[in-house]
């Protein structure tokens, strides 16, 4: 099982001094929380893709090359490719390229974004969103797996005898994760192709998780992938640790009730009872993410969000170093006693590779 951390790239005040970073301190710190992520041994660094204030992330292949050129080891990901207003044929060659520079240690996680005017910036439609995101894929494949495309749809021009390149590293297309966290259509798409669905369940109960995830596997199985149980399956989740569970959420109340999106709602007691939201000691956290084995099934993947929310900066890079020093090594030894044989690790680069040779 692969675990690591992902980012959305909000720039939020700090409440207790009402102070924001830059934009210029956030993306340096994004870069740092990643470099911490390899340091202390996690598997994934993956961040978002948003092209509104308060986000940051407007840029990921920019800002995951840099990280590639300052790591040796560490799998970089998107939490957010934006496969209904970005170009099919720019993501195709933008993520080619990044695959070469990181010499196969990258994938994506395609997604509709968190806004909607983010489509008529783009010249979209939002109306038209599960559509775009169901044909720009489709097309997105082909490139990817056609060295010549001819291609007609209904949401961009044509392409005549086109070759997107540079070609995928080895021929082996970069893995795709499709996240979703309310649409039955994306869980559909995920199925049909075989690849990856993320559900990124910070905010929702375990029931409705469980019943995207569940249609997910059921579909695998049905579009001829293998067992529903083997259908790769990725799981979001965010996390504030103190030695102490009073202090951790003695600190983390005042970031939850000024967010813009947990405040002014629930108490935090009542969103950690209902969602995976998790403050507490680092066996706390460790008891609450095996928790999810029992609710969903064996699966691959558990990104953390650990930053953001005005989260002081030094905050941040505990929380990792309770992550690789603490809590993931337990996953990894009780997730692994508890997995069955033929269940599947992980997608890579090279396992990918591998099964392409057969």
């Amino acid at each position: 099982m692969h675990f690591g951390i992902f980012t959305v790239g909000d720039v939020a005040p700090d409440p207790a001094t009402g102070r924001a970073p830059s934009e210029h301190e956030r993306i340096t710190r994004m870069i740092e929380t990643a470099l911490k992520a390899e340091e202390v041994g996690l598997d994934v660094f993956a961040m978002g893709e948003h092209h509104n204030p308060p986000f940051v992330t407007s840029s990921p292949t920019t800002v995951l090359g840099y990280i590639v050129a300052r790591t040796s080891r560490i799998l970089l990901s998107t939490s957010t490719t934006l496969i209904t207003t970005n170009d099919p044929v720019k993501i195709a060659e933008d993520y080619a390229t990044l695959q070469h520079l990181a010499e196969g240690r990258v994938d994506l996680m395609m997604g509709r974004g968190n806004t909607g005017p983010v489509y008529p910036w783009f010249g979209k439609d939002i109306r038209d969103g599960i559509s775009l995101a169901v044909e720009n894929y489709a097309l997105l494949r082909r490139l990817w797996r056609e060295d010549v495309v001819d291609w007609q749809g209904r949401f961009r021009t044509p392409l005549q005898s086109f070759t997107s390149t540079p070609r995928p590293l080895d021929g082996v297309p970069p893995f795709v994760w499709h996240g979703s966290i309310r649409s039955p259509e994306i869980a559909e798409q995920a199925a049909y192709y075989g690849d990856g669905f993320f559900h990124n369940n910070i905010f929702w109960p375990k029931e409705h998780t469980r019943r995207m995830i569940d249609l997910y596997r059921t579909r695998f199985e049905f579009y001829g992938h293998g067992p529903a149980d083997q259908a790769i399956v990725g799981l979001g989740g965010q996390v504030y640790m103190r030695r102490r569970s009073q202090d951790a959420i003695a600190e983390f109340r005042p970031f939850f009730d000024n967010s813009p999106v947990y405040g002014h709602g629930p108490s935090l007691e009542e969103t950690m009872e209902q969602t995976p939201l998790a403050v507490g000691s680092p066996q706390e956290i460790i008891d609450r993410t095996l928790q999810f084995r029992e609710h969903f099934g064996d699966y691959q993947r558990q990104l953390f969000n650990v930053d953001g929310m005005g989260l002081p900066h030094q905050a941040v890079l505990e929380q990792i170093d309770f992550l690789g020093e603490e809590v993931v090594p337990v996953l990894r030894k009780e997730f692994g006693a508890l997995r069955p044989a033929h269940i599947p690790d992980p997608p890579t680069h090279e396992s990918l590779k591998a099964a392409q040779a057969r």
